[in-house]
């Protein structure tokens, strides 16, 4: 289970990398629920808002030649079937960091395949916290 986790995680980070939303539609759950803080701002949301805001942060990096630096943190084996993946994202645009960057907490779900089925999103986190 673990190297198929493994793989699927890498494809799923090849995917956000290349903003590619018809691709990650696929690996996200018709289940999917999220809760994201934003200056200390709680928002929960469900698979068809995860999805506009996928859509709007794409289009914002490829309009803008940007480009995605992803960091997996930790890998947690929660159950039989589930793994959580930690990630730190942080946005590149004209060669430089942007000053935030997001820390993606994401549980992934084995039913057929893997699919992100939560996430819990702390956004707005000044990058200096990981250097």
């Amino acid at each position: 289970m673990e190297e198929t986790f493994n793989r699927f995680l890498d494809e799923y980070l090849t995917v956000w990398k290349n903003s590619s939303l018809p691709e990650l539609k696929m690996m996200i759950s018709g289940e999917y629920q999220a809760r994201e803080i934003t200056n200390g701002k709680i928002s929960d949301f469900g698979y068809d808002e995860s999805i506009r805001g996928w859509e709007q942060g794409f289009n914002f990096v490829k309009g803008n030649k940007g480009s995605w630096e992803l960091t997996v943190i930790d890998r947690i084996k929660i159950r039989e079937h589930e793994v959580m993946a930690i990630i730190l994202a942080r946005l590149v645009l004209d060669g430089k960091i942007l000053e935030t960057s997001n820390l993606f907490f994401q549980t992934f779900t084995y039913d057929f395949g893997w699919k992100l089925i939560r996430s819990y999103i702390e956004a707005g986190i000044p990058v200096s916290q990981f250097e």
